[in-house]
């Protein structure tokens, strides 16, 4: 008699789950082709739901959490979620074990287990020393974070700190330039919700937007909720999906109700960055119409500005920031939600190139936000001095990022050869978390979550086609890459 394989059993019984979690997922998208549809869900929340609804099946049927795991792949989401960090190589908590992140930033409890890493908690605790010394700090300037900030815009000395930042980028501005927000969404908000109303006392409309595609779209939907119109121009392929100065050109020319232009730096979805020549160009387009009497704002998005090669970042912002002339109608949106992977802690800031346009847009933060959290200030300052006394850790987290991106590609490529899935697998600038990639005729992102279990974000969601998808290397690292 043979003797009995336990690990070759085991074995045929994971493959027998994976093929239960395949025959699920092509279940749950078969009702959801024959069932009802409405127009108005928009694609991003259709995917989201479709993903809830299988893995609520999966557990139903009481399938394995191992083979759910890794036949439905939620790519849909951009956040970092520091605490299911599981890379590392080298030795344990050295520079390359990614799962100390967490304790790093002070964001594990102490005793934690981060996927066999345990954290001491030493982070944790440095981090709330920190927000005290920077409370005390605060107190001995006048300011008490504890009580009502009639100005909203934030406390005096962590907008300074900001200020000085720019300086890296060649940019000279005062605390007076800048305003804090929740988040560079929150910010985003702010600035168009301030310069409709501007507009207003001028007994003005607010005129229109323009924003490329594919694009971030969350700036559109606040955009219109402020009456201002919106126009878009669709980029091209070849030219990388970036804005162009004969595109903005001809954008400005046919639609004279422009009184905004949304740039992201460094884009979502496509994760491509604007070269400090092209960036040059597109101020040229606006200084040649305000020549002509057009007053025209760029609100530049620094959301990603931060996930690249930090020489090539610093090149494209001293371009950005050189253009002095147009410095009272430029705003600067930074972030750390995405660079520093504290989405949760939503530490954002707006700078704006002219100290006199800053405290003409400080209405718009008194009339919405009220007064900043008091807390909240104190734990960006506590981060402010960590990234500052430990510049390594940014470099430690773009070090993850372009693990997940090429592993991700990797992980693509090998699904295209087996299931012929994408037209063009475009390579990022290394930079962002995400990868952009043209499918083939006849696959959309519903077959691609069928066939693969990866589950991403169509192009449509972004103003493009339906022929691209986005996957983000986000919540879930990336296995078997």
């Amino acid at each position: 008699m043979m003797p009995h394989d336990s690990s070759s059993t085991a074995e045929a019984g994971i493959e027998e789950q994976h093929l239960l979690v395949e025959r699920a997922r092509k279940e749950i998208l078969q009702r959801h082709r024959t069932g009802p549809r409405t127009d108005a869900e928009p694609p991003i929340r259709v995917m989201a739901r479709i993903v809830q609804d299988l893995e609520r099946e999966c557990v139903e049927r009481g399938l394995d959490p191992a083979a759910v795991r890794r036949g439905v792949v939620n790519r849909t989401i951009g956040d970092i979620d520091v605490r299911r960090i599981t890379e590392w190589e080298g030795e344990p908590g050295g520079p390359t074990d990614f799962r100390s992140l967490a304790e790093e930033l002070g964001i594990a409890l102490p005793g934690e287990d981060l996927n066999g890493y345990i954290a001491p908690g030493d982070g944790y605790r440095w981090l709330r020393e920190q927000m005290m010394h920077a409370e005390r700090r605060l107190l001995a300037t006048g300011y008490d974070p504890r009580v009502y900030d009639i100005h909203s815009v934030g406390n005096p000395v962590l907008r300074g700190l900001l200020a000085e930042d720019m300086r890296q980028w060649g940019m000279s501005v005062s605390g007076r330039h800048v305003a804090l927000g929740l988040g560079a969404a929150d910010c985003i908000d702010k600035v168009l919700r301030g310069i409709a109303h501007l507009a207003r006392l001028d007994a003005r409309a607010p005129g229109a937007v323009l924003f490329s595609a594919p694009g971030f779209n969350v700036p559109e939907l606040q955009a219109a909720s402020y009456g201002y119109r919106l126009h878009s121009a669709r980029t091209r392929p070849e030219d990388d999906f970036k804005m162009t100065a004969p595109l903005l050109s001809q954008s400005l020319e046919e639609n004279p109700d422009i009184s905004v232009v949304y740039l992201i730096v460094t884009n979502n979805p496509t994760t491509f960055a604007y070269s400090p020549d092209e960036l040059s160009s597109l101020q040229e387009v606006l200084r040649r119409f305000a020549g002509e009497g057009r007053r025209i704002h760029l609100v530049a998005d620094l959301a990603y500005v931060g996930t690249g090669p930090p020489e090539e970042d610093r090149a494209r912002m001293r371009s950005l920031t050189s253009a002095t002339d147009l410095a009272d109608r430029t705003v600067y949106v930074g972030s750390w939600s995405k660079t520093h992977t504290l989405t949760g802690d939503r530490f954002g800031w707006v700078v704006f190139g002219d100290a006199g346009f800053a405290a003409d847009m400080g209405v718009s933060w008194t009339n919405s936000v009220g007064s900043l959290p008091g807390e909240w200030q104190l734990r960006f300052m506590a981060y402010h001095t960590l990234f500052r006394d430990r510049p390594e850790l940014i470099d430690k987290i773009r070090g993850l990022y372009r693990l997940r991106r090429s592993r991700l590609r990797r992980q693509l490529e090998t699904f295209d050869k087996e299931h012929g899935l994408f037209d063009h697998l475009y390579l990022d600038n290394d930079t962002t978390i995400y990868n952009w990639s043209r499918l083939r005729p006849g696959v959309d992102c519903f077959s691609v979550f069928e066939k693969t279990g990866i589950a991403g974000i169509p192009g449509s969601t972004f103003g493009y086609s339906d022929d691209y998808i986005r996957f983000s290397i986000g919540i879930l690292p990336v296995v078997n890459g």
